[in-house]
């Protein structure tokens, strides 16, 4: 008779550029890879509290050919290092590469990943042993949040990156609400801390 693994940690999945570094459109150079302030040290408070962060990306730029595979690596190392320096660490960092008009063939895909699917979400779920139950989804944009929606995790805006834009112009028309909406992501990782306990 074999028994399942139950899920032990909640997690917080957290979207990338808006939310932990500037939104630059694309970072097609390492030198356009910015922390936003404040960010570093939230991932760390979450990694104390016990969450598993767990980063979720559309990366489409790839698809696109705007930069190279090695660069996206030389940007999530950079973002690495940046948050050892404050004491953080992500757990986990899932992005999709795919795009329906993609230069580059392979990622020419109809997949499941691309936000606002729950794909790279429920990737994560499986392969570290996550209660959706007790996690969040924080992004920037509303893509974020019906990804986080439809993965059964509570979605969670900031007001950085894209957010501020979206919640004034694509929010109000929206039948998904976030639960909270914070300044940033240190303002969410308020409400998160004070809602775990």
């Amino acid at each position: 008779m074999t028994s399942e693994r139950q899920p032990v940690r909640p997690a917080v999945f957290l979207d990338r550029d808006g939310t932990i570094n500037e939104q630059m459109g694309y970072i097609n150079h390492l030198s356009r890879f910015q922390m936003l302030p404040g960010a570093a040290r939230a991932i760390a408070r979450l990694n104390e509290a016990g969450f598993a962060v767990v980063v979720v990306s559309n990366q489409s730029g790839l698809a696109r050919g705007y930069f190279p595979d090695e660069l996206l690596t030389a940007v999530h190392k950079k973002m690495r290092a940046e948050l050892a320096e404050k004491g953080g660490h992500v757990d986990g960092l899932y992005f999709c590469p795919h795009h329906p008009e993609a230069k580059r063939v392979e990622f020419r895909v109809a997949c499941d990943c691309r936000k606002p699917k729950p794909g790279l979400v429920l990737q994560a779920a499986t392969e570290m042993n996550l209660d959706l139950s007790r996690s969040f989804m924080v992004g920037d944009r509303w893509s974020d949040l019906k990804c986080g929606v439809q993965a059964g995790v509570t979605p969670l805006l900031v007001l950085t990156g894209y957010g501020r834009g979206d919640a004034q112009y694509i929010g109000p028309q929206q039948e998904i609400q976030p639960a909270f909406v914070g300044e940033d992501l240190s303002a969410v990782v308020d409400w998160i801390l004070v809602q775990s306990r």
